[in-house]
């Protein structure tokens, strides 16, 4: 038995039942505590307890669903607890922007991402915790590169050429467009995240809106004595799926086969096909190629938050510390972060406050390159006779270097936000009682971001001359908002209003530093002074924007509700004559709930709301500048001098470029069933998106290449459900589960007013934005149709072995009048499902997320015969021969593929997320060891996919030799990572 809390004299045995107000059951689980002390039960399955407790306690009864009850213990024994069923869901307050509204009052679509995501998962970025568990917003993780953050896309793709990603605001204040990322935000330090979804919803944000705007929350202090709290895990990594190579053996038969198809010749009579090779075939020497580049990761993070303060000030203190070694040699990541949040009451009338922070970031190191790695024969040589790297392992080819050359290297790469933000408000109703409701707030905030790479080349990596290169760049960006708040209520009427004023300003600035020819490697960067050649280049930009925005928000007796929203924003980027853009939106919604007739059935419908808007957002992702013709200089020799020659750029000005436009409907319910055992709301939408931002190609005879227009319209629509139920709530176990389910259909509708596709860009009319614009492969030439002339009148050019095409024009060849768009590369739908139990004091959460429909180009396969027949990974690639005359693998002949088909396949997985375990230590125990609070974790993530995808991973980018994505090349391939961690909460 518990010890009883010590003050009072007599000392008794209670016993009770809690049952549930509506229908008399027991109900098990239910936690029973002494107020103010450490002694506690929970209810058996039939809502029975015991417990000692002093005569005047008091005892405190939660459950989750019911309204807490506290009763105090008098003379009797015996209790009969009734809890009732509770509303607090639909009185919690969300935020919503430039404020907060009770859930039950929110007109538009807010969703608020779960909890328990935000603390038990081992995530370097918070949006890796969203991912799937929010419907419609597609998070994709598309590199596993220590540091990289995934991209996320809410609702669909709204622009064609113009960024798409949503708006990210932290405590009030935007992050997007300061020059920092959401990787800058500790997760720790989270402390809610809401995603604004449809248009009434993110009208508040004007011209940043039309993506969606994320709204993250970070922890405030709280009153009372100190609390620190410490936050920690760690773990290894390892590749969630290996390709494998084929056998030494399997690939003599591949070289074999790909010499006498191509009639060329092996080294030395065979059966490799180059020199280093053959001399570690003779004396029998491997490589796993693999092996040598990969690695066992490790993670490790460490968080230290301090939080308490009076009345009249609060403050919320952490530091937190990141380590991540790649499972990819020389991937490592470093994070270093500070934050300080503070508030304080200064007067009655008078408050203010800080959300400030400071990180930094470290990306240093020589990478391995997976691609490499794998073009490798295990009978490469790996090193030179004195030890060194080879620069080419399979000399006398010099198509593929070593990978493990970069590792050599060791660049720089550093980034930083101080970021310091703060605010004052002003309630004018403790001024003068008849402006109650009435307050003004102003925010203020600056950040500087400033990032560099140093990066050098030397005779590690065979570059005899030497290359140092040094990049700087940094953004400073200033915000301001006045936002002037209303809040009253009439008897049954409740108004409030927002008015904003706000300016943000942002300074970019970077250069460049380059040296060629050294004397020797010892300079390296930093002295690129000491280079025979130099280059020196730099740009800079200044962005500025004025919005001012009006929200009335109306509700009549918690049953109706209205919310009107203008906002007029003005952006430096646009032309002369189209500044600013004005976006307005409506919104009702009728909580159903509350009606007289809904009373027979208050016991089923818990919650009940329907909500209607529409509303217009913009978008105004362009780069600075792009609307004027600009001067650009080149170095010109004339006469034995040299001048600079003044030209205009590629790009034309436009002086009526404006903003991109989305008008939107949604329309959604959200509701309660059985005492809230069911919970969930669905959502359908369409957006139209006209005036789009797209830079078009110009004829050379204008003298410019292109040019940022408004052209183009696109369609949205689709539908969100998120459904929660309690399945289980018996005695000491409890089970529940979550499903989030999304699909998006995404048209476009117009292009360039012609009516006609842009086949160059991939852009088609009534198809999706990202589509697949390929050949239709229906086989593989067999030598009996090529004898036959069965390609006679199709593909005159085919051979044995070959890909065999659909000439679907009919016009008998195969050109590119026979490329069909197949399929698009976003998925058409969503899943997750998320299950929860409780057994006493341990907890299971286990998470499945879905996506289906998505078709991609899979580089493994086209590149398996390409590229002299190098390829040996992966094994499961077969290849046709005379003997075995495949319908699905083509040839290793140069000529098995020459239209360029690009293998398009289905990218569709099911991947089983995460997995957690935890345990917490019973508040009486923890108390009595002088602790707070204990929870210990076992988490793991990206455990088991399954798919038919063949390669690395569906989701993973894999860029094939040569090509580049974002400006990075093969070079940050990196397959999908799984992770183990062990995680310790403490609260002292």
């Amino acid at each position: 038995m518990l010890s009883a809390l010590p003050g009072f004299s007599q000392q008794t045995t209670i016993k009770g039942q809690v049952k549930d107000a509506t229908n008399a059951q027991g109900l098990g689980g239910v936690t029973v505590v002494v107020k103010g002390g450490t002694t506690s039960t929970q209810t058996a399955a039939d809502g029975t307890f015991t417990l000692s407790v002093n005569r005047g306690a008091v005892l405190l009864f939660t459950y989750v669903g019911y309204a807490e009850r506290e009763i105090t213990v008098e003379q009797s024994d015996n209790l009969d607890v009734l809890l009732s069923p509770s509303d607090n869901m639909l009185e919690e307050l969300v935020v919503v922007g430039y404020g907060s509204q009770k859930r039950s009052d929110i007109t538009g679509s807010v969703a608020s991402v779960p909890k328990e995501r935000l603390s038990r998962l081992p995530v370097t970025n918070v949006m890796q915790a969203i991912q799937g568990s929010v419907s419609n917003v597609n998070i994709t993780q598309a590199s596993s590169v220590p540091g990289d953050e995934p991209s996320t896309l809410i609702r669909g793709q709204n622009s064609m050429s113009a960024n798409t990603g949503p708006y990210f605001v932290v405590d009030g204040i935007p992050l997007t467009r300061t020059g920092g990322s959401i990787n800058d935000i500790n997760p720790n330090d989270i402390e809610s995240v809401e995603i604004l979804k449809d248009p009434s919803a993110v009208a508040i944000y004007g011209v940043n809106g039309s993506n969606g705007v994320i709204l993250i929350t970070t922890k405030r202090g709280t009153t009372g004595k100190p609390t620190i709290r410490y936050s920690g895990y760690g773990g290894v990594e390892e590749a969630a799926h290996i390709l494998t190579p084929v056998s030494g053996e399997e690939l003599l038969n591949r070289y074999k086969e790909y010499a006498r198809i191509n009639n060329s010749a092996l080294y030395n009579g065979g059966p490799v096909r180059n020199e280093f090779e053959y001399d570690n075939y003779v004396n029998g020497t491997t490589t796993d190629w693999f092996d040598a580049v990969m690695q066992t990761g490790v993670i490790q993070n460490h968080n230290i938050g301090i939080s308490g303060g009076s009345e009249n000030a609060r403050y919320f203190i952490s530091t937190d510390y990141l380590d991540q070694k790649g499972i990819l040699k020389g991937y490592n990541y470093k994070r270093y972060s500070f934050r300080a949040n503070t508030d304080f009451t200064a007067t009655k009338y008078l408050s203010a406050g800080t959300s400030t922070f400071v990180v930094a970031h470290n990306r240093d190191g020589g990478r391995a390159n997976l691609m490499q790695a794998a073009a490798m024969s295990p009978y490469a040589r790996m090193y030179n006779d004195n030890g060194s790297l080879t620069q080419f392992p399979m000399y006398s080819e010099q198509l593929w270097s070593n990978p493990l050359l970069p590792t050599t290297l060791n660049p720089e790469r550093r980034e930083f936000n101080v970021t310091l933000n703060g605010y004052a408000e002003l309630n004018f109703g403790q001024i003068w009682s008849p402006l109650a409701g009435l307050k003004y707030r102003f925010n203020g905030g600056f950040s500087f971001v400033p990032k560099r790479t140093n990066e050098y080349e030397g005779e590690s990596v065979y570059n005899f001359a030497g290359f140092g290169r040094i990049t700087n760049n940094e953004s400073q960006t200033y915000t301001i908002e006045n936002i002037l708040t209303y809040n009253k209520d009439f008897g049954l009427h409740h108004v409030d209003f927002t008015g904003l004023y706000a300016a943000k300003s942002q300074y970019y600035q970077e250069a460049i530093a380059t040296g060629e020819i050294f004397p020797n490697d010892a300079l390296g960067w930093g002295n690129l002074g000491g280079a025979s050649t130099q280059k020196v280049s730099s740009r800079a930009s200044l962005y500025r924007s004025l919005s001012q925005m009006a929200r009335v928000n109306y509700g009549y007796d918690s049953r109706y509700m209205l919310t009107l929203t203008v906002r007029r924003d003005g952006a430096s980027q646009f032309g002369e004559n189209y500044k600013f853009g004005t976006f307005p939106s409506a919104a009702v919604a009728w909580n159903v709930h509350n009606e007289t007739f809904m009373e027979p059935i208050k016991n089923t419908v818990n919650n009940l709301k329907w909500r209607i808007s529409y509303g217009v957002s913009g978008n105004e992702a362009v780069p600075v500048n792009d609307a004027l013709a600009l001067l650009v200089s080149n170095p010109l020799t004339m006469g034995g001098q040299s001048s600079a020659a003044i030209r205009y750029r590629a790009q034309m000005g436009n002086g009526d470029l404006r903003w991109e436009k989305t008008a939107g409907f949604n329309t959604g319910v959200d509701f309660g069933l059985w005492n809230n055992r069911l919970t969930g709301t669905i959502d359908f939408y369409r957006t139209h998106t006209q005036d789009m931002l797209l830079r078009q190609n110009l004829p050379r005879l204008t003298g410019f290449d292109w040019v940022w227009s408004n052209l183009g319209k696109l369609e949205n629509t689709g539908i969100d459900v998120t459904l929660t139920s309690k399945n289980i709530a018996k005695g000491n176990f409890s089970w529940s589960s979550t499903v989030v389910f999304a699909h998006n259909k995404n048209k476009i509708v117009e292009i360039y007013g012609d009516g006609k596709d842009d086949i160059a860009n991939r852009w088609f009319i009534g198809h999706p934005v990202g589509v697949i614009y390929d050949y239709t492969k229906v086989g593989i030439w067999q030598e009996s149709e090529i004898a036959a002339g069965v390609n006679k009148g199709w593909d005159e050019q085919a051979e044995a072995g070959a890909v065999k095409l659909a000439d679907l024009s009919g016009d008998g060849i195969i050109n590119n009048d026979d490329r069909r768009v197949l399929g698009q590369t976003a998925p058409k739908w969503t899943a997750g499902l998320t299950n929860t139990f409780t057994y006493k004091d341990f907890g299971l959460n286990i998470f499945v997320t879905t996506t289906q429909g998505a078709l991609r180009d899979n580089p493994q396969i086209n590149g398996a015969s390409d590229e002299m027949g190098r390829r040996s990974t992966p094994a499961a690639l077969g290849y046709w021969t005379p003997e075995n005359q495949s319908n699905e693998w083509r040839s290793l002949s140069n000529r098995s593929n020459i239209y360029g088909y690009r293998f398009p396949s289905n990218a569709s997985f099911t991947r089983l997320k995460d997995v957690t375990f935890s345990y917490n230590l019973p508040k009486a125990v923890a108390s009595r060891i002088g602790i707070g609070g204990v929870t210990a974790y076992a988490s793991g993530r990206n455990l088991y996919t399954w798919t038919n995808w063949l390669g690395w991973d569906p989701e993973a980018r894999d860029v094939p030799r040569g090509n580049s994505v974002d400006g990075v090349g093969d070079a940050l391939n990196y397959p999908m990572v799984r992770t183990y961690v062990l995680g310790l909460n403490l609260t002292f």
